[in-house]
């Protein structure tokens, strides 16, 4: 049947009510041909945006910060703790605070559902995040996870659909944050795992899908009921574009020791020069004869011949000679790793030896790649062991036998980190927190190769958990604690640490809650910008509640006017702030405004020095497109266009002139 003439036999339907009759019409409209297809399933915190604005204030009292902090020996983790390492006390100079302030990354914990806190990071770093490590709920129907404050068990009969309900909507949002060459890896076992192979799929584009990591996190394996003992979980790596390419891992020892050969140039080993996996007709360029002896090689002089796109044989091989090809052992015509061209300009690379069936061969000379070997599908250290390097770590650092459930081990969450960003300045996120692994992780990592990556976590603080255990880790992590053995280990001291709380303001636009809004984002504005340090004294005589100005140690300001009335002032304290500080860097300058206008025309004399940017229209233009919209409860009209006549109308709240 035709779907138009089935939506008109549908809305003619007296005996289903209107809301009915909408919902018979969503599902015409929204059935697909092929893919994924679930019963979307509501959640409480959705419902919550349809009416609010999230926005995030800081707990002030939980803040750490690495000025603040005395300086600290370095030392490893987990099982290889040694012993005690006195803590160093460092020298009160006001210089190196500043430096340390400056190197150290400011990591952002936000307690709240995540949906909530995904929303108000879309004002604060769309396009910015590099890298995602997300770790869900795997739904195993051991009450493992909660839905609408219901435990999730595996007799409910819409366990998969609420499942996909919840991580879809995240997913869609968190590939806004994602830059260009952005990747995520969400870890999950294989009771959601082909339901989310497909979403990630359709949300991020089957071209897009970088690998599978199967990773040996249980290796004593986790029993079932009538099938095998599991040891292993997936990590599915999917990137935001076509220039998403994975990191590099160190090689280990037995790696390392095949390159045995060492010449002027450095350590090599011999690899057969024909290329593994390539055919002839990929690069018929590069099939082309060597004249072998068993002690020499040779190019013998050859014309490329375009029209049959083969190289012809100008001279004869020698008594001696034989003709080699990338033939295989099979006979099939495969292709030299390099041109022609690179060879003639590379001979003291290559040598002649016999291969593994006793056939002379070609052979290239392999360097270490300095930047490792890239990640293989199957991870087996036994340092991914969640056991051994996740739970007992988090029994050295609280000192209690179970402060946390299925925690990851450290390594393997480094290890991730490695190849999902190269950058050693890298923006991370993880929205299911857990216990905290990644932001320990990171600080980590940043430990040992000197980077300054920054880590974003959002937990939820059901059972306490963002305050005792994923707050609390990190804080240890970052100020030192005493293990379980009682002795005493140093803390990454070289970290900023600020703890956020989501709240709401009210999603209708009226000039009250705009100028709420306005007050209320100024921690996301301090997030959006790293700036952190209030320097308002420093410009004004005295605190005023129309104006504030933040700054950083890398000489970046941020200032905001609250009030539309005093921009004569602002632009003469913006002036000041020119004058007392001579920033080096462009002045971001939020300015409150009942529309979009950020009052350009009356900061014209400074323009040079800033940029201008009207509050908080830029807000609800950032959360437009992922906020769930107000519906009417009316049966939609039938449109010729299919996207036009789909499911309830809704009403879109950026849309309104105010």
């Amino acid at each position: 049947m035709n779907k138009h003439d089935l939506i008109h036999k549908i809305k003619s339907l007296d005996t289903f009510s209107q809301d009915e009759r909408a919902y018979l019409i969503n599902l015409v409209n929204t059935k697909k041909k092929y893919g994924l297809v679930w019963e979307d399933k509501p959640e409480d915190v959705e419902e919550q945006l349809r009416e609010n604005l999230p926005v995030l204030r800081e707990v002030v009292e939980r803040r750490i910060l690495a000025k603040d902090l005395p300086q600290q020996a370095a030392k490893p983790i987990g099982k290889t703790q040694q012993s005690t390492i006195d803590f160093i006390e460092e020298e009160e100079n006001t210089e190196q605070e500043l430096l340390k302030e400056a190197e150290a990354p400011n990591h952002i914990l936000i307690e709240g559902d995540n949906l909530h806190a995904l929303t108000a990071l879309t004002f604060t770093h769309e396009g910015k995040v590099d890298a995602m490590y997300f770790d869900p709920p795997y739904n195993t129907g051991a009450k493992d996870w909660r839905y609408n404050n219901d435990f999730v068990e595996k007799e409910d009969t819409f366990r998969h659909s609420k499942w996909i309900s919840m991580i879809e909507k995240r997913l869609k949002i968190a590939k806004k944050l994602l830059n260009e060459s952005g990747i995520i890896c969400v870890t999950i076992d294989d009771y959601e795992l082909p339901r989310l192979f497909l979403l990630m799929e359709e949300i991020f584009g089957e071209e897009n899908h970088l690998g599978t990591l199967v990773i040996r996190n249980n290796p004593s394996g986790r029993s079932t009921v009538k099938g095998v003992s599991i040891t292993h979980e997936y990590g599915l790596l999917f990137g935001k574009s076509n220039l998403s390419r994975v990191g590099r891992l160190e090689r280990n020892e037995k790696q390392n020791s095949r390159y045995d050969e060492l010449d002027d140039k450095g350590a090599f080993e011999w690899v057969n020069f024909r290329k593994h996996g390539g055919v002839k007709k990929e690069a018929p360029s590069m099939y082309y004869p060597f004249y072998l002896t068993e002690n020499n090689f040779r190019l013998p002089e050859l014309r490329w011949e375009a029209e049959s796109k083969e190289w012809i044989i100008l001279e004869e091989p020698k008594e001696d000679e034989i003709i080699l090809y990338p033939v295989d052992e099979k006979g099939l015509e495969r292709r030299w790793k390099w041109g022609i061209e690179r060879v003639k300009n590379s001979l003291d690379e290559f040598c002649v030896r016999y291969d593994r069936i006793g056939k002379l061969g070609i052979y290239v000379k392999t360097r270490i790649n300095e930047e490792g070997i890239l990640p293989l599908t199957w991870w087996d250290k036994k340092e991914y062991s969640a056991t051994s390097y996740g739970t007992n770590l988090l029994k050295e650092i609280f000192g209690e036998l179970q402060i946390f459930s299925y925690p990851k081990s450290i390594y393997a969450v480094i290890d991730s980190l490695k190849i999902l960003s190269k950058k050693s300045n890298s923006i991370l996120l993880d929205i299911f927190a857990g216990s905290g692994t990644t932001l320990h992780a990171t600080m980590q990592l940043n430990d040992e190769d000197g980077g300054n990556r920054q880590c974003i976590l959002v937990t939820n603080n059901e059972n306490n958990i963002c305050e005792e255990v994923t707050y609390e880790r990190n804080k240890r992590g970052i100020q030192g604690y005493t293990n379980a053995k009682g002795e005493k280990v140093p803390g990454l001291t070289n970290n900023n640490l600020r703890y956020y709380k989501s709240e709401f303001v009210k999603r209708e636009p009226s000039l009250q809650h705009k100028k709420e809004l306005t007050k209320l984002a100024t921690e996301l504005l301090c997030i959006k910008e790293d700036c952190y340090d209030d320097c308002t004294f420093e410009i004004i005589a005295e605190q005023q509640e129309w104006f504030r100005v933040f700054s950083n140690v890398g000489g970046q300001f941020l200032s905001v006017i609250y009030d539309d009335t005093k921009i004569e002032l602002g632009v003469e304290t913006i002036r000041n702030l020119i004058k007392l500080k001579n920033p080096t860097k462009t002045i971001k300058v939020y300015v409150f405004s009942n529309g979009q206008y950020p009052y350009t025309e009356e900061f014209e004399e400074v323009a040079e020095h800033i940029t201008l940017c009207a509050l908080p229209d830029a807000i609800y233009k950032a959360y437009q497109n992922v906020l769930p919209k107000k519906k009417r409860p009316l049966v939609p009209e039938l449109e010729d266009n299919d996207e036009a006549s789909s499911i309830i109308t809704e009403t879109d709240l950026f849309s309104q002139n105010n």
